[in-house]
C-alpha cells in the first residue's frame, strides 16, 4: 500500500517513502497546520489484523512520545485512520549511523565517543523513566547534518513497572548487537542496552561488528559463550581508556557490566579529557557466588541444635524409604496422585494469585475537544481519574482539551481507576504589542518580555539614527499577538564606513564589480593612453586606503585608445559636370577636364568623363563623425561645376559616393 499523495487526519500530507522496516514503513510528509516536514511511520498492512504487532505499535508511540531529549527522535502526534494505525515523528534530515560506518570504515576515536557520550544520555533519560530500547544498533541511530546522534525507534521497548522486560522469544532486531540475556531470550533490562551500546563503539572503532557468523542461531552463541577480540588489537590507535570502556560495557555477566547509564557516561566523559587513563574499574560479581559467612562463637550452640534437628529429618526420611519399600504399590500410587494434583494445585494456585485485586480493562475515552466538564463525566462513567493542567491555545477555543496521555487510540484499553493526564485550553493569550522605537535592544526585551513576546534583532545602516538604537519594528506597536510570538526590530548600526581599495590598473568590469560590492556607486570616463593596455583603469577619484560613507560615488578613468579609420570618397565626375563632348570643327570648346578638391585634398586634370573617380582617402579615429565637401571646377576657367557635402561615421561605413 503507498500512501503517496493521501492526507492522513485532515492535516497530513504524505510526500514520499524514506525508508521501510519489518514492521511499518515510513514517509515523508507536510504538516499543513504548522507549515513544517514530518516523518510518519505507518504499521504495514498485513500486520493490522494482528493484536499483538498492534499492541506494540501502541506502545511504541506511548513509550516514546513521553521522551523528551535533544538525542531521541520526537514523537508529535499518533493516530488511526481507514485502518492506518500511523505516528508523526520529528523528520531528520541526515544519514543513518551504519551508512556512515559502511562509508567511512574506521571512525575517529574522538567522534565515535561524542556520538556514543550522546546515545548514552538519551538512554539515561529513557532508562530513568522505565523505558528500555531493546534495539540499539547503528541502525537506529541517526546522526544529523550538525553531528547530533538521535537515537530512533522504540518499536520494541515497554514501559516496564520496578524492574523486568522479557523477551518471550521474541528476535526482532539485528542479533550482532544483542547482549547474551536478550539472545537466550531471557531477563532483559537498562543493562542489556548498554551491551548494546559497547558493540556499537566497537563497530564504530574497529569497522567490523565484534561476533559474526553464517546463522543468527551461531551469532546468539558467539554473544553467550565466547569473548570478543580486543577491539584495540584491531585498532591500535584506540586510546587504552576507551578500550576498557568498551569491554566492561560487552561483560556477558551482567554483575560485571556498567549498572546504569549514568555510570558508563561518567567514564565516557573521562576519557575525552584523560584517553590513557586507567579510571575503569571493573564491575563487582561477589553477589553472584554463594559466601561463606564465619558463626561467632556465641552462636554455636543454636548451630548444634540445627544439626540435631537436620539428623532426626535424616531417621524420617530412612523410616518413609523403608515403608515404601515394604510396600511398592503404595509407592506407585503416591506417584499417580502426586502427577494428577500437582498441575492442578499449581493451575488454581495461579489463578487465585492472578485474580487476587485483578483491576478490569476499560476502553479509553477521547477526550480531545471535549469540554472539561464533558471529559469530567466521560471520565466518571469510565471509571477512570483525571489530571488536568490548563493552556494557552491560539487553536483550541477556551475549556476544550487540547491533548490526552495517554493518547486515544481505537480499541485501546487501560485499567479501571487509571489516571488520565488531559490539557485544557485557556483560549488564545493576546498580547498588544509595545512601541520599542527609539529603545536599546536591551530595553525593548525587557519591555516584550513584560508582554510574553519574543524578540529578533535585525542590524541595519543609518545616517540618521545613532547606532545601537531601535529604527523601526515589525509588527507596528499596539498590534495584537499571541503569547510567545516575536516581534521583528531593526537596530540601526550608524553611518555605514566602507574603505576605497586600489583598482588602477584592473580591468573596467572587474573594477566596477568589486567597488560596487564593497558599496559604491560607481561613474565611468574614457582617456586614451597609448603606453597603458586598452580598457583598464588609469585613476580613481577616491585614494586607496580612504574611509568614506557607504554608498559614496567614485569616478573611475578607463583607457580607451581609439583606433584609426580610412573613408574613401568615391565621385561620379560625369554625372557630376555633364561630361565632355568633342567640339565640332571652327568651333570653340570647354576644357576636357577638371580640378577636384575634397577636404583641401586636390586633385586636377580629371577626365569629365569619369564615373567612379576614387583617387582621395581620408582619414580619422574609429567613430568620428567627419564632414566632407566636395568641388569641382574646370581645368581652363576655373568656373564651378559642382559642390556637395556629406557627413559619414568613420568605422561604420568605409566609402561615401558622390554623384
Amino acid at each position: 500500500m503507498n500512501l503517496e499523495g493521501k492526507i492522513l487526519g485532515n492535516r497530513y500530507e504524505i510526500l514520499e517513502i524514506i525508508g521501510k522496516g519489518g514492521m511499518a514503513t515510513v514517509y515523508k510528509a507536510q504538516d499543513k497546520m504548522l507549515k513544517r516536514y514530518v516523518a510518519i511511520k505507518v504499521l504495514r498492512e498485513e500486520f493490522t489484523t494482528d493484536e499483538e504487532f498492534i499492541k506494540r505499535f501502541n506502545t511504541e508511540a506511548q513509550s516514546a512520545a513521553s521522551l523528551t531529549h535533544p538525542n531521541i527522535v520526537s514523537i508529535y502526534d499518533v493516530g488511526i485512520e481507514n485502518n492506518i494505525y500511523y505516528i508523526v515523528m520529528e523528520l531528520i534530515q541526515g544519514k543513518t549511523l551504519k551508512q556512515i560506518i559502511d562509508e567511512d570504515g574506521v571512525l575517529p576515536w574522538k567522534w565515535a565517543l561524542n556520538v556514543a557520550i550522546q546515545i548514552a544520555s538519551a538512554l539515561e533519560v529513557a532508562h530513568k523513566n522505565n523505558i528500555v530500547h531493546r534495539d540499539i544498533k547503528p541502525h537506529n541511530i541517526i546522526i544529523t547534518e550538525d553531528g547530533v546522534a538521535k537515537v530512533t525507534d522504540f518499536g520494541i521497548a515497554k514501559a516496564v513497572s520496578n524492574s523486568t522486560i522479557t523477551a518471550f522469544g521474541t528476535t526482532i532486531g539485528s542479533v550482532h548487537y544483542f547482549s547474551p540475556e536478550h539472545a537466550r531470550g531471557g531477563f532483559t533490562d537498562a543493562k542489556s542496552d548498554l551491551y548494546s551500546l559497547g558493540v556499537v563503539m566497537y563497530e564504530m572503532l574497529t569497522g567490523r561488528v565484534p561476533f559474526d557468523a553464517d546463522t543468527a542461531v551461531s551469532i546468539a552463541l558467539k554473544h553467550m559463550q565466547e569473548k570478543p577480540v580486543e577491539p584495540i588489537k584491531l585498532n591500535p590507535s584506540i586510546p587504552y581508556s576507551v578500550n576498557k570502556i568498551i569491554l566492561k560495557a560487552m561483560e556477558k555477566d551482567i554483575n560485571l557490566r556498567y549498572q546504569s547509564a549514568t555510570e558508563m557516561l561518567k567514564d565516557l566523559n573521562m576519557a575525552l579529557k584523560d584517553p590513557d587513563g586507567d579510571f575503569v574499574r571493573k564491575g563487582s560479581n561477589e553477589m553472584a557466588y554463594t559466601q561463606r559467612i564465619d558463626i561467632p562463637e556465641e552462636a554455636l550452640n543454636d548451630e548444634i541444635k540445627d544439626d540435631r534437628r537436620s539428623e532426626n529429618n535424616k531417621k524420617k526420611k530412612g523410616k518413609i524409604r523403608q515403608f515404601y519399600e515394604k510396600h511398592p504399590a503404595a509407592k506407585v500410587i503416591t506417584i499417580i496422585l502426586a502427577v494428577i494434583l500437582i498441575p492442578v494445585i499449581c493451575f488454581f494456585g495461579a489463578q487465585a494469585i492472578l485474580n487476587i485485586g485483578s483491576v478490569e480493562d476499560v476502553a479509553l475515552p477521547n477526550f480531545v475537544n471535549m469540554t472539561r466538564e464533558q471529559a469530567e463525566q466521560t471520565a466518571s462513567g469510565a471509571g477512570l481519574q483525571l489530571e488536568i493542567t490548563e493552556e494557552f491555545s491560539s487553536d483550541v477555543e477556551a475549556g476544550k482539551v487540547i491533548s490526552q496521555d495517554p493518547p486515544y487510540l481505537d480499541g485501546y484499553t487501560v485499567k479501571e481507576n487509571s489516571t488520565v493526564k488531559i490539557v485544557v485550553s485557556k483560549g488564545e493569550n493576546i498580547k498588544i504589542v509595545p512601541k520599542v522605537i527609539g529603545e536599546t535592544v536591551d530595553s525593548a526585551t525587557e519591555l516584550l518580555k513584560t508582554e510574553e513576546l519574543e524578540i529578533e534583532v535585525v542590524e541595519e545602516a543609518s545616517d540618521t539614527v545613532k547606532a545601537g538604537i531601535i529604527i523601526r519594528q515589525d509588527p507596528e506597536a499596539d498590534s495584537e499577538l499571541n503569547a510567545g510570538e516575536t516581534v521583528t526590530v531593526y537596530v540601526s548600526t550608524g553611518t555605514k564606513q566602507i574603505t576605497m581599495t586600489n583598482v588602477v590598473g584592473e580591468s573596467e568590469e572587474t573594477a566596477k564589480k568589486e567597488l560596487t560590492d564593497l558599496g559604491f556607486e560607481v561613474n565611468v570616463e574614457y582617456d586614451e593612453d597609448s603606453s597603458k593596455e586598452n580598457g583598464v583603469v588609469l585613476e580613481q577619484s577616491i585614494s586607496s586606503g580612504a574611509t568614506v560613507d557607504d554608498g559614496s560615488e567614485v569616478t573611475l578613468t578607463v583607457n580607451k585608445i581609439v583606433a584609426d579609420k580610412d573613408v574613401n570618397v568615391i565621385i561620379n565626375v560625369q554625372k557630376a559636370t555633364g561630361g565632355y563632348t568633342e567640339p565640332a570643327e571652327g568651333e570653340e570648346g570647354e576644357s576636357p577636364t577638371v580640378n577636384i578638391n575634397v577636404n583641401g585634398e586636390r586633385r586636377t586634370g580629371v577626365s569629365k568623363n569619369e564615373t567612379a573617380y576614387s583617387g582621395i582617402t581620408l582619414s580619422g579615429k574609429d567613430g568620428e563623425r567627419l564632414e566632407i565637401t566636395v568641388t569641382i571646377t574646370d581645368s581652363a576657367t576655373g568656373e564651378e561645376y559642382y559642390t556637395s557635402t556629406k557627413t559619414v561615421t568613420l568605422g561604420s561605413q568605409d566609402s561615401i559616393t558622390f554623384n
